[in-house]
């Protein structure tokens, strides 16, 4: 499971040039399962998240998690995280999970997401063509693979 962490100011998804969701300050979180994907990804993957301490603190530190400034999270499906660029020039995504396997896992991570943070998670829509917007705070973006526990 892969995620690219963007802290932001504001984020929101529009489908069908409808805003679907948003959020005021927290984390974007653009979300890639793969076909091995667990339970135990999901669980290491959203504490992780949750815990992640990446905004200022009084002293301008990155010493503050989402959690503690009551932050928001927007977590959007991105079967392209698993992109393999190794061969040639047209990125091959047979590591991304199928629908069918990614849906339920995607879902169980907004979830335990909610309850690492004790707060309502927004989502896109799986598999929808979405407009994500966001303005960057920082900029700060964190790449987290819960395969390479780095």
């Amino acid at each position: 499971m892969r995620a690219l962490i963007q802290r932001v100011k504001r984020a929101s998804v529009t489908i069908d040039g409808k805003i679907f969701s948003e959020i005021n300050q927290g984390l974007l979180i653009l979300l890639g399962i793969e076909e091995e994907d667990s339970q135990e990804d999901i669980n290491w993957l959203a504490g992780k998240i949750a815990r992640l301490r990446i905004f200022s603190d009084e002293n301008e530190a990155m010493n503050l998690s989402v959690q503690d400034i009551s932050g928001d999270c927007l977590v959007v499906s991105q079967f392209t995280l698993h992109a393999n660029t190794k061969k040639g020039n047209r990125p091959s995504f047979i590591k991304a999970a199928k629908p069918e396997i990614a849906i339920p896992l995607y879902e169980k991570f907004v979830l335990q997401l909610e309850n690492e943070t004790s707060k309502k998670v927004k989502t896109g829509t799986f598999g929808a063509m979405m407009d994500v917007s966001l303005i960057n705070d920082g900029p700060v973006t964190i790449w987290i693979d819960s395969k390479k526990r780095e």
